[in-house]
């Protein structure tokens, strides 16, 4: 994945107050092009994370080109401080996957509601708690999803313009309602209303993968890896992307990282046995379940994969065995992924009626697990079958399939791009604002009196450079300048540079390079 900018940063605590650091890299030259320190107390944390989130973005779309901002990136979602903290140890043991941690993300989801009862993000969070418990089975499936449901009702009531929430509907329109159209739909707005929100990139990508959409899955995978690039969930959805275009190899490195770091990670170790299905690594399927932590082993991934190995290593006995067991399994109250097994059971056996029976039975059920399996690289030899495609199009309907990208909005007419372009031409000419060196967009704007967004896309739609490049074009040329004179021989090339008003020595070598293909010493050799 390619990578403009990395943006490195750090927080030191001490008491009330605290100290953060941030510096931006421009990957392409490997130089650091904008870096900040802020002192501030951690009752301001909220206003502290607007304020630098806002710089952040205007260093970036100085540096990289336009893209609007609006006046605010960080809303503030509770008053409290404390509430704050427990819901982050909450999601901190929530992304863990597995029943244990999810039961102490919910212990602190609860801390943070007794604070603040209305707070949202805790609300949505807790849901989300209880629909992974049900939805792995650890938890009665109704009681779970009843307890999600009504905690997501509770957030909406407080805040309909949440991201959380729709990713919560569309957990809701997949898991419950089986409706994979609906489900897409909700998730679309989660990412419309905040296009940061990592878990709703990452699980559109899940949707877009298993209904055969390979390019949108990687496109939004892509994002979420770009927003959360450490994140143990998105490297999960990343190596699941990789079993789903039968990149096997490549999906069980990714999947045993995960596993390295987090061996209680449930979704991992269920991927990862298809992984060694599909790579005929039979025995070691079935042996799988003895190295894995008691706590986190659902008892139909078990059976299922087991009964699979032995199916596809032709060991009829045994698959006799292990099929009854997991029909025995799936008549239970939490049978659903034994039963969602036994579709991947038919299909290896080549058992295609049968298999296309269990699929009308799951059509009229409402079985969620139906939108997970039905395209899973296990059934491939069902893909063959005329039923396959048109039970494809029913599972995952085409209807809702485009989504308008719609073009670039001119943010200013053509008569005010000519008036503010002259003017700002004319700023530049007479009283030379590029000599100042803390200038940035927003300053400049606020000179001309127009929006910053506006004036990031006059630079870019009229003028064809972004701010830094307008700019420093007029930096080097002072600096030519100045060195040219006789009067400032006794300044350093450095000096020269400061005069000219670049404040970094490395951005200052960049862009006079880039403007004329010599280093400033090899200028001034060739001036002399």
């Amino acid at each position: 994945m390619d990578v403009s900018a990395i943006l490195e940063g750090s927080v030191r605590l001490a008491g009330d107050t605290m100290r953060i650091t941030a510096q931006l890299i421009q990957t392409e030259e490997d130089f650091h092009f904008w870096s900040e320190t802020w002192d501030r107390t951690l009752e301001n944390i909220f206003e502290v994370q607007d304020e630098i989130s806002l710089l952040i973005a205007d260093k970036l779309r100085e540096h990289f080109g336009h893209f609007e901002i609006s006046e605010h990136l960080v809303s503030k979602p509770t008053d409290s401080i404390s509430a704050y903290e427990y819901c982050l140890k909450a999601k901190f043991y929530k992304n863990k996957w597995n029943p244990k941690d999810v039961e102490s993300a919910i212990f602190y989801y609860d801390k943070a509601l007794k604070i603040d009862a209305n707070y949202s993000e805790a609300l949505v969070g807790k849901a989300d708690c209880y629909s992974f418990l049900g939805t792995t089975g650890f938890m009665p499936f109704e009681e779970a999803w009843r307890e999600s449901i009504q905690f997501t009702d509770q957030a909406i009531a407080l805040n309909n313009q949440s991201s959380g929430v729709y990713y919560q509907l569309s957990n809701k329109a997949f898991f419950i309602e089986s409706d994979y159209d609906k489900s897409l739909t909700q998730m679309r707005r989660a990412i419309e209303i905040n296009p940061n929100n990592a878990d709703a990139q990452q699980f559109i990508s899940f949707l877009y993968i298993i209904a055969g959409k390979k390019e949108k899955a990687k496109d939004h995978l892509d994002i979420a890896l770009s927003i959360n690039p450490l994140s143990e969930e998105t490297h999960f959805f990343r190596a699941y992307f990789h079993y789903m275009i039968e990149d096997y190899p490549e999906a069980l490195v990714m999947l045993n990282r995960c596993l390295s770091s987090n061996n209680k990670n449930i979704p991992a170790h269920s991927i990862k046995t298809l992984c060694l299905l599909k790579l005929g690594k039979y025995e070691e399927v079935i042996a799988y379940f003895n190295d894995v932590p008691e706590d986190v082993i659902i008892e139909g991934e078990k059976t299922g994969a087991i009964t699979l190995a032995y199916a596809m290593k032709r060991d009829k006995a045994n698959t006799i065995r292990y099929q009854h067991l997991l029909e025995e399994q799936s008549q239970a109250p939490n049978g659903f992924t034994s039963d969602s097994y036994l579709f991947l059971m038919y299909a290896v056996l080549g058992e295609v009626d049968k298999a296309f029976q269990w699929v009308e039975k799951a059509l009229q059920k409402k079985a969620s697990l139906l939108l997970l399996r039905y395209t899973d690289p296990l059934v491939n030899d069902l893909k063959k079958d005329l039923r396959y495609s048109k039970y494809h199009d029913v599972i995952y309907p085409k209807s809702n399939d485009v989504q308008s990208k719609g073009a670039k909005k001119a943010l200013l007419d053509e008569e005010a791009t000519g008036t503010y372009k002259n003017r700002l031409l004319a700023l530049f000419d007479a009283e030379k604002p590029y000599l100042d060196s803390d200038l940035s967009l927003r300053s400049l704007a606020n000179h001309l009196e127009m929006h910053p967004n506006q004036l990031s896309w006059l630079l870019n739609e009229s003028i064809g450079k972004n701010f830094n490049e307008f700019v420093n074009h007029y930096r080097v040329e002072a600096f030519k300048e100045i060195a040219n004179d006789p009067k400032n021989s006794h300044l350093s090339l450095i000096g020269l540079a400061y005069d000219s008003g670049f404040n970094s020595k490395t951005v200052f070598n960049t862009y006079f390079k880039k403007e004329t293909g010599l280093t400033p010493k090899q200028f001034l050799k060739n001036q002399n």
